[in-house]
């Protein structure tokens, strides 16, 4: 199991494990090089504090923030808290998240002695930064911008990795681009009380379900640290070449907005009430469409395309698996269904009357574009929902997505929500509906769906069809179940049925050996849609124990003698999963109160 925390402000992101040491994070972005990045090798930069001696540990977040905690103690009697937060709050009418981080640490019990490390490196290069001395800070040479750690501990001892007595608390700026010329701690401290009053509101302004509330509240911080709040982006995963399976090459960099993963994203934020993040992405949607080009799959957090995909090969990887890698080929893919996915995601803006100020003529000739390539999609063979880079063939995704796309467009004209179109007819419209409903049934073989009429394998995807209300009860059910018992992951024996894979089927890399979290998730949501909401509500228990310690979840199981996980971590698609399976799942509170 990972034992690593995120700890973010929507502008920067960091991993500290378990020992309290930063072992990621990229600067000034989350898909910038890294800073810290022993995560993917012993020599990748860390910045770690710690105690004299066999040291035990306990971490968590302070309740409905994203400010950990990591407690280290000795047999002897040291004990020691380490406070990580990233500055967020408003400042003067505006939300304040530097490219900043801060480290309090404060001394618990007995005489602790710590050890305080900062080893920067340069990206990719692994070159160690040069450290420069100055009165309170130091200043580590970087090719690309300012790295400064400014903080009230003798610098003697922070340069040359000396440990001393913490006879009160020590604290640390990790700062880009940015000084700091107030006082270190009245800073930190302020910064921290704002930080933490601006996430326990931000929580409390939240819409949770009646079940799974501390589940849905982690993964709604979670998600939310996800956001590149400067675009509008939304991040897939903190990390890069997190491997699938380890020792293999099915790894990837993640830290990227899929427009697919965006729409799961938006409606789980949706279902949690908080709109702004929708409104981000619609201006980050403005700006990536060329009306005359097809959409990318992916883009980079500043709207241009990740890439060339590159192998760092001086790097060891994850538990030694290569490559590791940055940038992403899938960018280069046609992948259909997001013009379908893209019309659900604005679709809202139609429907609730909330979002009248987003409605525009500019808004209007977007849809009109989504829907026409929606339409002309249907049936067109691309690299699918997951992205086949050897392959392109008909996929009953694709097809899935165009049907919910049009059937949504086609009740907001109907409603008088979008002014008539000379092309874009509500008959015409029906009639695309209607030929992606044909290509889907084309796929269909006893009332179970299959991933395309010309694959008759499954694909867990398509527990998407009663999520979406595709119109065929039985079909949905006969799915699902199918689904459920032939796709479950046998790898453990508590774990029949539980984990499920995506496909069985060869793709580019073999065949998959690794549960896909999100697909258990769909599962228990799907139960909730077809009728079967004990069913669910069980499965959803179960996958909580995949959750970390502090409530994160990857992307992968890995499947043995003993359940791990693998894949980029935390993984969005996992917690989107999970919130909105625990709404589906939930009773209305008005059965409670």
């Amino acid at each position: 199991m990972y034992d690593f925390s995120l700890i973010g402000n929507c502008q920067i992101s960091a991993l500290i494990k378990q020992d309290s040491s930063i072992v990621w994070l990229c600067m000034p972005r989350p898909d910038s090089d890294p800073i810290f990045g022993q995560l993917l090798d012993p020599e990748g930069g860390f910045f770690s504090i710690s105690l004299d001696g066999p040291t035990q540990t306990e971490q968590a977040y302070r309740p409905n923030t994203a400010i950990l905690e990591s407690r280290l103690s000795t047999d002897d009697g040291q004990k020691i808290v380490v406070t990580d937060f990233a500055p967020r709050f408003e400042q003067y009418g505006r939300m304040y998240r530097p490219a900043a981080l801060m480290r309090v640490v404060e001394p618990q019990g007995g005489r602790p002695r710590i050890r305080v490390s900062c080893q920067p490196i340069s990206g990719w290069t692994k070159e160690p930064l040069r450290a420069q001395r100055f009165n309170s800070h130091v200043r580590y040479e970087h090719p690309q911008g300012g790295l400064r750690l400014v903080t009230n501990i003798p610098l003697t001892y922070l340069i040359d990795g000396q440990s001393f007595f913490l006879d009160e608390p020590a604290y640390f700026a990790l700062l880009w681009d940015m000084p700091l010329e107030d006082d270190l701690t009245s800073v930190v401290q302020n910064f921290l009380a704002k930080t933490e009053r601006y996430w326990q509101t931000w929580v409390k302004h939240c819409t949770i379900p009646v079940l799974f509330q501390k589940e849905v509240i982690r993964s709604a911080i979670t998600l939310k640290l996800h956001c590149y709040e400067d675009t509008g982006a939304i991040l897939a995963a903190t990390t890069t070449s997190m491997p699938e399976t380890f020792g293999k090459e099915r790894n990837w960099d993640y830290r990227f907005c899929w427009l697919r993963d965006t729409f799961f994203t938006l409606s789980a934020f949706n279902n949690l009430g908080h709109f702004e993040e929708m409104e981000g992405f619609f201006k980050f949607l403005i700006n990536i469409v060329r009306f005359d080009h097809d959409l990318a799959p992916v883009y980079a957090l500043d709207q241009s395309l990740p890439l060339p995909e590159r192998w760092h090969q001086q790097w060891a990887g994850y538990m030694d698996s290569r490559p590791v890698r940055t940038g992403n080929a899938a960018a280069l893919q046609q992948q259909h269904d997001a013009y379908g996915e893209m019309i659900l995601t604005l679709a809202p803006i139609y429907f609730d009357e909330r979002f009248v100020s987003l409605r525009s003529p500019h808004l209007n000739a977007l849809m009109d574009w989504l829907t026409e390539r929606c339409m002309q999609s249907i049936g067109q063979p691309d690299a699918g929902l997951w992205e086949l880079r050897g392959t392109k063939i008909e996929h009953t995704f694709t097809n899935l997505m165009c049907w919910a796309g049009l059937d949504r467009v086609l009740k907001i004209r109907q409603a008088g929500q979008l002014g008539p179109s000379a092309q874009l007819t509500l008959d015409r419209i029906d009639q695309a509906r209607q030929k992606a409903l044909e290509h889907i049934r084309a796929a269909t073989h006893d009332m179970v769906v299959y991933n395309s009429p010309i694959d008759n394998t499954l694909d867990a995807s398509m527990l998407m069809m009663p999520i979406l209300r595709f119109p065929d009860a039985d079909s949905n059910r006969a799915t699902v179940h199918s689904i459920a018992s032939k796709l479950g992951a046998q790898g453990l024996k508590d774990d029949a049925g539980l984990l499920l894979y995506r496909y069985l089927r060869e793709d580019d890399f073999g065949q998959p050996q690794d549960a896909f979290l999100v697909c258990s998730f769909w599962l228990a949501h799907a139960y909730a849609t077809v009728g079967e909401k004990e069913r669910g509500r069980d499965l959803l228990q179960k996958l909580t124990r995949y959750a970390t310690p502090q409530g994160l979840y990857p992307e992968h199981v890995t499947l043995g003698h003993a359940s791990a996980h693998s894949g980029n971590f935390p993984q969005t698609y996992s917690h989107v999963g999970l919130i909105n399976a625990a709404f589906a799942l939930s009773p209305d509170w008005r059965e409670v109160l």
